[in-house]
């Protein structure tokens, strides 16, 4: 029983330690591929030297409405804002870690000119914070042209 505490810290420290070594702080150069929604995009990720890594990105600190879900105008005035605003320009990626569902990742993406993507589809009405409270969604706030409407 005396050793519980001990070995407890110990295993919570160990954690800690692995969950925060599966963080990729960067900034790493990306080009966008292409724009899925206006939450996800797919991303070449320039690694290291000739080492460039293809992957869907979730945009960390927003949820977006769904092209196939309870609003599908809002969200591809979402994407296409999105779309817009990336255009074919390269942009950094930061802080970037596994995704909870698997086959992505999240992360922050920064335009040339340092602006946070997710802040910029915030601003633009395009898109809410994540997490939000429960049983609210992106359909409840964001409309089709933008200009989230807030309660």
């Amino acid at each position: 029983m005396r050793y519980t505490i001990p070995i407890a810290a110990a295993l919570i420290t160990v954690w800690c330690s692995a969950t925060a070594a599966e963080m990729l702080t960067g900034p790493y150069r990306a080009e966008i591929v292409r724009v899925i929604d206006g939450d996800t995009v797919e991303a070449r990720i320039h690694v290291w030297l000739g080492l460039d890594v293809t992957t869907s990105i979730r945009i960390r600190d927003i949820d977006a409405p769904e092209l196939r879900g309870d609003c599908p105008e809002a969200g591809a005035a979402s994407r296409d804002h999105l779309i817009h605003l990336l255009g074919s320009i390269p942009v950094s990626v930061r802080d970037i870690k596994h995704d909870k569902y698997g086959g992505r990742v999240d992360a922050a993406i920064a335009l040339p000119d340092g602006r946070d993507v997710a802040a910029t589809q915030l601003a633009a009405g395009h898109a809410i914070p994540w997490p939000h409270p429960k049983g609210e969604s992106p359909c409840s706030i964001v409309r089709p042209g933008g200009n989230a409407a807030r309660p």
